[in-house]
């Protein structure tokens, strides 16, 4: 593709628009980093608006164990071969698919022979 003045325009404003802000963005993200000074003053600010809690009382927490035990609440009363839960239904994640192939195979089991597969008798 050539290369038309227009974007050899826009290519050298946004060259121009990169050198004017680069200080101004370089000041915001030293205060993100806080790394100057201004940013305890930010902090303040932020206490008015939220509640802000030290990370070593988080740690703490989270030591003592006030949370949750840390496990997923999960889908205990799924049946874990055949997927199927108390009232027999198959996840909402799982396609028709893999629900009809699982069905397959406990029919086969439950009846001891499965549908014969085509194929070639030798």
């Amino acid at each position: 593709m050539a290369k038309s003045l227009r974007s050899k325009w826009k290519r050298k404003m946004r060259a121009e628009k990169r050198k004017k802000n680069a200080p101004k963005e370089l000041a915001r993200l030293k205060q993100a980093l806080s790394l100057d000074k201004k940013a305890d003053a930010a902090m303040t600010d932020l206490q008015e608006i939220a509640t802000v809690v030290s990370a070593d009382k988080i740690k703490k927490d989270v030591e003592i164990g006030e949370g949750d035990d840390g496990k997923m609440d999960m889908d205990s009363k799924r049946n874990k071969t055949t997927q199927l839960d108390g009232n027999g239904q198959y996840p909402v994640w799982m396609s028709q698919r893999q629900a009809k192939k699982l069905k397959g195979k406990r029919m086969a089991k439950k009846s001891g022979q499965g549908k014969n597969k085509k194929g070639i008798a030798w």
